[in-house]
């Protein structure tokens, strides 16, 4: 793995609601390295966005740590050490059009974060920024005076990535960036985002729920499941040898594009618990089809297993890393 640019520890962050403390993320820690994409992945309501956003503090964490560059920025208090962090971490959001000003055009909303952050001197040198940035994500120069109505998903959210990029950051967080983008329009887009991390050094965390996607640009992957981190490998390891019972089932629902290929199903029983009201063991384990009575009782720690693939699971308690470290093999998930 590269250097570490960003490495969370413990990260903690607590809604209050009426009936307590809402536990949308709870004790997660990894480690993402210079110019790698980390996947997050999860079901809808696991926390993947919460916690995106408490590292770059939209939402300020309840504890933890979160060092960027070595620097743990949850003690950063003053406006101009926050300014200079947040110049250096940026979010693209979801949906392009509901994170975008309908009252502003493409130039203004682009040079909006130069302006807050009072960078360029004079309007000329902000509208050459602008076009700048307008030139990296492939939006025409004859669209800025269009308004986000007046544009297509893949254009808006085009200039999501300009005004993140404007900046010159170093780690952005990409949260579900093509979910709500037509499937021609997400490849163009996600060849847009490796484009720029080659072209500019970039570090993501890429957060979504479609595991294809996140196979497609992704580095290493982490699976979160009620806001803990469950397994966490490089993508191969993923995808051909899942460790954790809930990542093998997100896996099964993958279909191979083959005729007469066919997947084992596994299909999850149960509901999902309560955020609020969590199980004291494994939060999986209502729903797992192998569980055990330590799997109710006593919540699993996350479990190197060899070649950086870590697991948080009672059936690897006993196993030393050796023994399940994931096999060579140069087949793909599908069976190519």
């Amino acid at each position: 793995m590269p250097d570490k640019l960003l490495e969370v520890k413990h990260l903690k962050k607590y809604f209050k609601t009426k009936k307590g403390p809402l536990r949308a993320v709870d004790d997660v820690s990894f480690s993402i390295g210079k110019g790698e994409t980390l996947g997050l992945v999860g079901e809808s309501g696991c926390g993947k966005s919460t916690c995106g956003r408490a590292i770059i503090r939209l939402n300020d964490p309840n504890s933890g740590e979160v060092l960027f560059e070595g620097k743990n920025i949850l003690d950063f208090h003053r406006r101009a050490d926050l300014r200079r962090m947040k110049q250096e971490m940026q979010i693209v959001f979801q949906d392009p059009y509901s994170s975008l000003n309908p009252r502003l055009n493409t130039q203004d909303l682009i040079a909006d974060p130069l302006v807050i952050n009072k960078i360029g001197s004079n309007k000329e040198e902000i509208r050459q920024k602008v076009l700048e940035a307008m030139d990296m994500v492939g939006l025409e120069k004859r669209l800025l005076d269009a308004y986000p109505h007046e544009l297509d998903g893949g254009r808006r959210q085009r200039i999501g990535i300009a005004r993140a990029l404007v900046l010159n950051p170093k780690f952005i967080v990409m949260d579900e960036p093509v979910s709500a983008l037509d499937v021609s329009i997400q490849a163009q887009i996600l060849n847009l985002l490796s484009e720029l991390q080659d072209d500019l050094g970039l570090t993501y965390l890429f957060i979504a729920h479609n595991l294809s996607v996140v196979k497609h640009i992704s580095d290493r992957i982490a699976v979160m499941y009620l806001g803990k981190i469950v397994e966490v490998a490089n993508y191969r390891d993923i995808f051909i040898e899942p460790l954790h019972p809930y990542s093998q089932a997100l896996l099964s629902a993958i279909p191979i594009p083959k005729r007469h290929i066919k997947r084992e199903r596994i299909i999850l029983e149960g509901d999902v618990p309560s955020p609020v009201n969590p199980p004291d063991g494994c939060r999986f384990c209502g729903r797992c089809r192998m569980a055990m009575p330590i799997c109710s009782e006593t919540s699993p720690e996350l479990k190197d297993m060899g070649n950086g693939h870590k697991v948080a699971c009672h059936l690897y308690d006993d196993k030393p890393a050796e023994t399940t470290k994931p096999a060579e093999n140069t087949k793909s998930a599908d069976g190519k």
